[in-house]
């Protein structure tokens, strides 16, 4: 466990699964295989200008191996895996959420290059402004608001990719969803 992220490190040498692990998304698996040849050679990406890839969505229904393929990411790459749950960073206590997104991100940052999966985004992403004067709505979108600048605040250096999942696309903020 990380300082209060909550989030679970697994070091490149315990990530055991590759893509040979995961049975069919032959699709999926072909569109990730970019982040793979990003964090295991960044220096090409940014000598040929190209867009550096800062992270996806896996969607599906439960149990269709979005964690799986996720962890195979960073087994292929020889990278470590930074896993955490949506809801682990939402709390009731006002700012525990962004520091935990911050903690995170910062530790992610030292052990560049690396993975971060967050499970269950819609726990923390679903779309802002929905109304109401709760306590908890309040933090859970000042907790999406920090996950977003982290994200955005990534440079090409930083070698940290962002993998998402998720089974409620319909219910996320558009700016988790943008290209």
């Amino acid at each position: 466990q990380i300082g209060k992220s909550n989030a679970k490190k697994i070091s490149k040498e315990d990530i055991s699964v590759t893509f040979k692990d995961v049975a069919g998304c032959q699709e999926a698996k072909k569109e990730i295989m970019e982040f793979v040849d990003f964090l295991q050679d960044s220096t090409r990406f940014t000598k040929l200008g190209a867009k550096i890839p800062k992270g996806a969505l896996l969607c599906g229904p439960p149990g269709t191996g979005k964690t799986l393929l996720a962890k195979a990411v960073a087994g292929e790459a020889d990278v470590p895996f930074f896993s955490i749950s949506g809801s682990d960073f939402i709390e009731m206590f006002v700012g525990v959420g962004p520091s935990r997104v911050r903690d995170l991100f910062k530790e992610a940052r030292s052990n560049a290059p690396c993975i971060v999966f967050i499970d269950e985004i819609d726990a923390v992403g679903r779309k802002r402004g929905r109304g109401g004067f709760s306590g908890g709505n309040d933090e859970r979108e000042n907790t999406l608001n920090q996950l977003l600048v982290e994200m955005d605040g990534f440079s090409p250096s930083d070698g940290v990719v962002v993998l998402a999942g998720t089974n409620r696309v319909d219910i996320l903020d558009q700016a988790l969803t943008r290209p």
